[in-house]
């Protein structure tokens, strides 16, 4: 009992600073429910039952905000999914260690790219109206160029689906630097696709009897309460401190990646 009450405090501390900045968090929840001594399998059922409930209740407060697009969204949520089936499907070819670097470099290079300065709102290449389409959240209107975009969403989902996360990590620089969409509103749009992603992951799980209500259940107050809260924090803090934020903490996660690669061999 004392246990699970120590991850519930860190689970707060989990939930509020990755819906902060859009992700997921996943990997840090089964850990942490793990290390507490819940069952692998209840620990990765219960993990992404609680990250459905943070992204959910984030998602609500940047929607109430109009800081989610919702054709964005579909775009890129239809597009990593297809990429993603295709990414889980060929993993095969290469081994656990090489996945587990392959994702650590990539978060290195996801996180750095976020420091990078952007014009928000603006159009990312030329002034031609084909291949683009105009997204409108409340009074903005941003183009989004599909001949970057797409690409970069079919290689993103690609990867993902290869090392078996839901991309939140990669979502908003995509969003950011592909699409040039104001991070408020990148974070807030991840939001659901990780709420999407991971519905369907706890749907999987849960369907072969690996649900604990009585552990996921007061867990999931736990992180409604962290969603709301990272929600709040992410619309006032300025974006070039969530970006620093958002940066960080893809780096603490390819530093734990490298380590458990490393490690677990």
């Amino acid at each position: 009992m004392g246990s699970l009450i120590i991850a519930g405090g860190l689970i707060l501390v989990v939930a509020v600073v990755m819906t902060m900045v859009g992700k997921g968090g996943g990997n840090f929840y089964v850990v942490i429910l793990a290390l507490s001594g819940v069952p692998m399998h209840q620990a990765a059922t219960t993990g992404q039952f609680i990250l459905f409930t943070a992204a959910v209740a984030a998602m609500i407060v940047f929607h109430k905000n109009r800081s989610v697009s919702w054709r964005l969204a579909l775009l890129i949520g239809g597009s990593t999914a297809v990429a993603a089936l295709a990414g889980g499907y060929f993993s095969h070819l290469f081994s656990g260690f090489t996945l587990k670097l392959i994702f650590a470099a990539m978060l290195l290079v996801s996180g750095a790219v976020m420091l990078v300065p952007v014009a928000e709102g603006q159009q990312p290449l030329g002034r031609s109206k084909r291949g683009r389409i105009v997204v409108s959240v409340g009074d903005a209107r941003i183009g989004v160029n599909l001949w970057v975009a797409l690409p970069v969403t079919l290689l993103t989902g690609l990867a993902s689906g290869m090392v078996g996360v839901s991309g939140g990590s990669f979502l908003v620089p995509l969003m950011v630097l592909a699409c040039a969409v104001p991070m408020h509103l990148a974070v807030g749009t991840a939001s659901t696709l990780v709420a999407a992603t991971a519905l369907m992951g706890f749907v999987g799980h849960a369907a072969r009897g690996d649900f604990q209500p009585e552990v996921a259940l007061p867990l999931a107050v736990v992180t409604i309460v962290g969603g709301i809260l990272g929600g709040r924090f992410a619309l006032k803090t300025k974006p070039r401190s969530l970006k620093s934020v958002f940066a960080y903490t893809n780096w603490l996660a390819a530093l734990f990646m490298a380590y458990n690669a490393l490690y677990s061999t």
